[in-house]
């Protein structure tokens, strides 16, 4: 029969920490079982790879179901027209943007913001737009998707460059933004998220009331009946908690050939409604498209610099990193309560990665609201469009969370 499975195990440990010059001796062995061996290697190999690598290796296990790494993108064609709208969230995208490139540079003694991403003011519909078009999507395939900002040390920054490379042939700058100690994704999001948890927060306290005062009319009043027609919905009842109450799930009965049997399915008929509201998203989020995520790697396995998502609100903003990103969307176990995956109208029904912020980094604590106006703009064969701009606004940093999150010692 050859080797047993207990023989094939030791072997295949052997040959691994050989493989991988893990120190091997059979208390290790013993104490070490596949998920410490895993951890271990895995820790040990970090070392040794740079960011670019350890990026790399996290793309490997994220399922092709939500993205494959190993299929070139899909290139996109130029929209043809552009709506207020759109417009308005590009304005309140480029606020966001001008806010957090004014916090770092007037706050920071060490480092200096530098405005990098493409853009331009042209919109889909006036002269020009296609080829400015199709030239971003030329360089998403060379160098992939320019960040925002990227963040250097001053003793790095090129004065003769200045604070705006974004119009720079990538070409030009390449060995420069090698320098660069972080790139910043800044999203914005048109919510003061303080007031949205706090009304949250209440409505998911209002219908835990209703849930236990309704499990406790059921097995106060009903639980003979039920022990009758199908004892499972006791269990079902007694399980419910405040810990449990978000994977409780259940088909209600459809009982009614008797007044007490009808009234006892309505109970449950208002039970299964309660807690599906609270079972509902109740977190804002920070929101990479999954159709950037590989221009955002190939961004970072060409300059290989760490890459990160910000997401303002009017009130706070957060942070994650884009390694984290990953991190989190290859365990699909944490999928519901750290993050969804869906389409977002906002978005432009684009597949949408939306992490909940309570698993993010508070970056600013306080941010002063922005000024803002209606603009109208005309377009071709004397069409209108009518957009809001933003203006000004303060973002006040938490500094110490800024530093954890970027990984550097000073500010």
């Amino acid at each position: 029969m050859g080797l047993q499975f207990n023989d094939l195990f030791n072997k295949s440990i052997y040959e691994f920490m050989s493989k991988y010059k893990i120190e091997y001796n059979s208390t290790k062995r013993l104490k070490l079982d596949c998920l410490d061996m895993f951890e271990y290697y895995k820790n040990k190999q970090r070392k040794d790879m740079n960011y670019y690598e350890q990026i790399r290796e996290i793309t490997k296990i994220i399922p092709t179901t939500i993205v494959n790494f190993s299929l070139p993108r899909n290139r996109t064609n130029p929209p043809t027209q552009a709506s207020s709208n759109f417009i308005t969230n590009k304005e309140q995208g480029d606020w966001a943007e001008d806010l957090i490139f004014r916090a770092i540079n007037e706050t920071s003694k060490n480092y200096i913001a530098i405005r990098y991403g493409k853009s331009d003011d042209l919109i889909a519909g006036e002269d020009g737009f296609d080829k400015f078009y199709n030239n971003f999507q030329d360089e998403l395939d060379t160098i992939g998707k320019r960040p925002d900002l990227l963040i250097f040390k001053k003793a790095d920054f090129d004065k003769k460059l200045g604070f705006d490379i974004s119009k720079i042939e990538h070409s030009l700058i390449t060995n420069y933004v090698k320098k660069a100690i972080a790139g910043l994704e800044i999203r914005s999001s048109a919510f003061l998220i303080q007031k949205y948890e706090k009304e949250m927060n209440d409505r998911t306290n209002y219908y835990l009331k209703i849930v236990f005062e309704i499990k406790k009319k059921i097995l106060t009043n009903y639980k003979e009946l039920l022990e009758q027609k199908d004892k499972k919905y006791i269990d079902i009842l007694e399980s419910i908690t405040e810990e449990s109450i978000q994977i409780i799930s259940f088909r209600r009965p459809s009982w009614n050939a008797t007044e007490e049997l009808s009234t006892l399915t309505n109970l449950f008929k208002e039970l299964k409604e309660a807690i599906t509201i609270i079972q509902k998203r109740d977190y804002l989020s920070i929101t990479p498209k999954v159709e950037d995520l590989k221009v955002v790697y190939k961004w970072i396995e060409t300059f290989n610099v760490p890459h990160f998502y910000f997401q303002l609100f009017f009130d706070k903003s957060y942070a994650i990193s884009f390694k984290n990103i990953l991190q989190m969307i290859s365990q699909p176990d944490k999928e519901g309560e750290y993050y969804e995956i869906g389409k977002d109208i906002k978005n432009q029904n684009k597949t949408t990665i939306k992490i909940n912020t309570k698993k993010t980094t508070q970056i600013a604590y306080k941010i002063d609201e922005p000024e803002h106006k209606s603009i109208k703009r005309e377009m071709g064969r004397g069409r209108l469009l009518f957009y809001v701009t933003f203006n000004g606004g303060t973002a006040y940093l938490d500094i110490d969370n800024l530093k954890q999150l970027l990984n550097i010692d000073d500010f």
